[in-house]
């Protein structure tokens, strides 16, 4: 009786976790992050003896220092941050507040990068917590990035004798929470805008497409949030564009690519876009840095002439509300 009402009674976990940022804005914390997140069989699943030569002979001698320069240009210096985990960070913190329960710790991880998942569990079960609830800030599942961060959570796991009960939170493309959350940011910084945008283009991360024929469900989920979101702002496809970036190698990724459809709509005559991220739950180097600069300086030199990036979600009000949503239907019946 006495060890089932301790149970009961004893802390929860909630683990926010997003994708990650390197320690520094250097070179050797670039490649650091980089070789990390590179050599995750989730992100990359070519054949080990392909790959590891093609990493660490080609890859990580030569981007390192481009994406150095990149983050140097986002990096949070009050904090020592990037963008990414300030957010996560801040995140946490405010629903650790809007909660109040002290029954129930939150805490925040990067699968690459620190405070790692590992260790924030093991910080968590220090903290006499016996049921965790990992949430992932992936609207979409992927393999790549869900996938990811349960392998992580269960890798932990593996390595300690007494395990905490562990629950994986859902992917919640589709969920009406998310739809309106991002509708109400959307029209809020729609309103802010100098100037009304003839196209919006929704951005998400892109994935291989070897990796979609292989099953991954991450296309049809970013597809519906896309016509959900169509259908909450009230909007057609033709003025919510659906669009992919972030490609990376020669392989053939998800399209239409983002660099495309926005030289198409330049090519076609509209002079005034805005694009939004709804796949990326904080603001970070692929939405600052090439959404914000290399997509805007592309539909400007083909001939556009007012661009807008909208912020992500961040730590809004609007996702704030979200995440508490999601957070509480996690720890359901555990606090």
């Amino acid at each position: 009786m006495t060890t089932a009402t301790t149970a009961r009674e004893a802390p929860v976990g909630l683990l926010l976790v997003n994708l990650g940022t390197p320690d520094a804005p250097d070179v050797a914390a670039v490649r650091c992050y980089l070789a990390q997140f590179l050599s995750d069989r989730r992100v990359v699943d070519l054949p080990r003896a392909l790959w590891l030569p093609i990493l660490y002979g080609v890859v990580l001698n030569t981007r390192p220092a481009r994406s150095a320069k990149l983050y140097q240009s986002i990096w949070n210096r009050d904090t020592g941050e990037g963008p990414l985990k300030t957010y996560t960070r801040l995140q946490a913190e405010k629903l650790q507040a809007r909660i109040g329960s002290p029954r129930l710790t939150v805490e925040y991880a990067l699968r690459y990068g620190a405070p790692s998942i590992a260790t924030q569990i093991e910080r968590l079960t220090a903290q006499g917590c016996e049921r965790i609830a990992l949430l992932p800030l992936y609207p979409q599942y992927a393999s790549s990035t869900t996938g990811s961060a349960a392998d992580a959570a269960f890798d932990a796991l593996r390595e300690m004798r007494k395990q905490p009960a562990l629950r994986i939170g859902a992917p919640y493309y589709d969920d009406p929470a998310y739809i309106d959350a991002l509708a109400a940011d959307i029209r809020r910084a729609l309103a802010a805008l100098v100037f009304e945008p003839e196209v919006i283009v929704a951005s998400f991360h892109g994935l291989p497409q070897a990796q979609i024929d292989r099953g991954d469900p991450y296309r049809f989920h970013c597809e519906a949030t896309w016509r959900l979101l169509c259908d909450k702002l009230g909007m057609s496809p033709e003025r919510l564009r659906l669009a992919f970036q972030s490609r990376f190698g020669r392989a053939r990724w998800i399209g239409p690519y983002t660099s495309d459809v926005v030289t198409e709509l330049a090519n076609a005559g509209v002079r005034r876009i805005a694009v939004v991220a709804p796949g990326f739950a904080a603001d970070c180097l692929e939405t600052i840095e090439e959404l914000g600069v290399e997509i805007r300086d592309l539909f400007l030199e083909k001939g556009g002439e007012n661009y807008a990036r909208l912020p992500c979600l961040n730590d809004s009000e609007e996702s704030m509300r979200l995440i508490e949503t999601l957070a509480k239907r996690e720890i359901a019946g555990w606090t």
